[in-house]
């Protein structure tokens, strides 16, 4: 009887099933996180979550931005001119017009007792102060780019360098007659048409209130008779004399 026992072989302690190491736990919170999110009231949860961080989050940037120093507006700057400045802003083409301590003048003595016959033409000037600015060729309308100055006695007078400056142009025009033109620091230039006894050359210096002619006639206006039609252009375009000289 013993025999038969010690012969029968032994049986092994049942083994517990392996499983992957945390696998019963993961199976677990798989569960458990399907069944949270199954609950209606989780996702506007998660989401009011959500929106407070971001809110926050624009709140601290915004009290960041707001404790650094201001910046100039690009739109709206200062330029150098000697020991003064002039604002200009970016609808404002007019270069400087001071050189030194000399500010640009107008080309004659006495500007108020010459009457303005042909106004120059601006774009932000009223409808009736364009239309008296238009000048007609022909058949044709043309803006008028400078500014004509008559005697109302139909004198002749004196024409002056607005400011210092090279002479860089003299020409006999076959219609708008003698014309001279100056070139001032910065890249201004001024015309004087209309004029006659020319007492200046190309590669001139002339200083500001020099007399370099007097006022003509010429045939594209021959109607105003004596006078003189004054430009200023910066970088070629012509700008309103009026918005660089101060009165």
């Amino acid at each position: 009887m013993n025999d038969q026992n010690q012969n029968k072989p032994k049986q092994r302690p049942e083994e517990t099933p392996k499983t992957v190491l945390g696998g019963t736990s993961a199976a677990k919170s798989s569960s458990g996180w399907k069944s949270l999110f199954a609950k209606r009231w989780v996702s506007p949860a998660i989401f009011m979550a959500a929106a407070a961080i971001i809110v926050t989050l624009m709140w601290i940037y915004q009290g960041a931005d707001e404790g650094k120093p201001a910046t100039a507006n690009p739109d709206s700057t200062e330029v150098s001119q000697g020991d003064k400045t002039k604002p200009q802003g970016k609808d404002n083409d007019a270069p400087m017009v001071m050189a030194g301590d000399e500010m640009m003048e107008w080309p004659v003595v006495d500007k108020a007792a010459l009457k303005v016959e042909l106004p120059f033409y601006d774009e932000k000037a009223t409808d009736a102060e364009r239309e008296a600015a238009v000048v007609q060729m022909g058949d044709t309308f043309a803006p008028h780019m400078g500014i004509d100055f008559v005697d109302p006695n139909g004198k002749t007078f004196d024409v002056l360098a607005s400011m210092s400056g090279k002479v860089t142009h003299v020409e006999q025009h076959p219609m708008n007659g003698n014309i001279i033109e100056i070139t001032h620091p910065g890249g201004l230039v001024t015309v004087y048409q209309s004029v006659t006894d020319v007492q200046v050359a190309e590669g001139d210096d002339v200083r500001q209130g020099t007399k370099i002619a007097v006022a003509g006639r010429n045939d594209l206006e021959r109607d105003l008779g004596i006078h003189l039609h004054y430009e200023t252009r910066n970088e070629g375009k012509a700008v309103n004399p009026s918005s660089l000289i101060t009165e």
